[in-house]
Order: C-alpha cells, then sequence, then structure tokens
C-alpha cells in the first residue's frame, strides 16, 4: 500500500508548520532546508506556486498520495455545498485520521498501521482500510488484544485537545463519529480555497 516514507522533518521545513506533529528537530530548525537556509533571498512565488504549495501541504498532513487526493476533491466537487468545505469533510472523515483525532495513535501515520494492521474496528466489524469514510454515528473501536498495546497506552496518556465531532469513552477505548465538522472546527492551518483554485484551473 502505497504512503510517503521519506524524510519528515525536511517537509515540516519547507512549510514552515510541525505538520506531522511534535518534531524536536522541527522546533531547533524551523527555517527552510536547504544550503543556505535564513540567508538565501527567494524570488516572490507565482500565483500558482502559492496554490501547489497549499495543495502539497495538505496532502502530506493527510498521509495522501497525489492521485488520492485529486479523487478525494473531486468527490467533494460533486457534493452539494461548498467544496473546500467539503473536501475537508471528506479528510476528517477518513477512518485514519479519526483514529488519531481519538488519541489512539500519536500521528496519522501510527493510526494508518493500527488500521492496516487490523487492530480497528468500526460497528463492531474489523476494517483495514485507511481511507474507510466513516458515517455520522459510526462507532470506532480497538479490538480487546489491541487496547493494552504500548503505543496506544502512549498515544491516549498524551492526548491533547478535544474535537467536537468525536465523543471518547477511555474506558472502552472506543470512540463515536458524532458528524461531520465544519471547516471552522478544524485546526488545520491550510487554506482550502487555494486548493479549490488551483484544481478549477
Amino acid at each position: 500500500m502505497a504512503r510517503y516514507i521519506g524524510p519528515k522533518t525536511k517537509i515540516a521545513r519547507k512549510f514552515g508548520d510541525a505538520i506531522f506533529g511534535t518534531d524536536k528537530y522541527f522546533d531547533k530548525r524551523s527555517y527552510a532546508p536547504g544550503q543556505h537556509g535564513l540567508s538565501k533571498k527567494r524570488k516572490t512565488k507565482s500565483e500558482y506556486a502559492i496554490q501547489l504549495y497549499e495543495k502539497q501541504k495538505a496532502k502530506y498532513t493527510y498521509g495522501l498520495l497525489e492521485r488520492q487526493f485529486r479523487n478525494l476533491f473531486e468527490k467533494a466537487s460533486r457534493k452539494k455545498g461548498v467544496t473546500g468545505d467539503n473536501l475537508f469533510k471528506l479528510l476528517e472523515g477518513r477512518l485514519d485520521n479519526t483514529v488519531y483525532r481519538l488519541g489512539f495513535a500519536a500521528s496519522r501515520a501510527q493510526a494508518r498501521q493500527l488500521v492496516t494492521h487490523k487492530h480497528v474496528s468500526v460497528n463492531g466489524q474489523i476494517v483495514n482500510i485507511p481511507s474507510f469514510t466513516l458515517k455520522p454515528g459510526d462507532k470506532v473501536a480497538l479490538r480487546e488484544r489491541s487496547k493494552n498495546l504500548d503505543v496506544v497506552r502512549e498515544a491516549l496518556a498524551k492526548r491533547g485537545k478535544k474535537f467536537n465531532w468525536l465523543v471518547l469513552d477511555e474506558k472502552a477505548v472506543e470512540g463515536t463519529f458524532v458528524d461531520f465538522p465544519e471547516r471552522e472546527q478544524v485546526p488545520e492551518n491550510i487554506n482550502e480555497q487555494l486548493i479549490v483554485e488551483l484544481y478549477s484551473k
């Protein structure tokens, strides 16, 4: 199953944002990578470059490859409502992202691994497809034998922000996907309008 496995801190430095979560190396060098570092004067970016930059940032943040992201955008554009808002609803409704948001995993990559290794169930049925789209009311839980995994316990212990569209039962290690979030509820620093403009060309 295809996924990005390259250097993550380098990508985070490129976007000037710790998009993969806590990163001590990014904290030390939060400027763009390159031989000349901060001293290099960069040319003003074109409109297309700014739009592409935003799309790449969203793609890396949610752990999608180019074709996956394009297909998701096309699906969002076919739905009623604002395309940018629909895109974020679909991104947040993915199973791997929900496992991460619930705090069962410390990162989206780790959440993806939990799903593909059959540690996660939806409404009592094992689902090993990270891109599985949840529906309002779906219950996401870990298998009984998976609840005591060290990575899960460590992630739950460090769980920070709670999200309005998710309800977590820590004792049962189970969460409910209440509804798709509105754009203002999603904390990601991404300008979805630029992505819409890019794909509209």
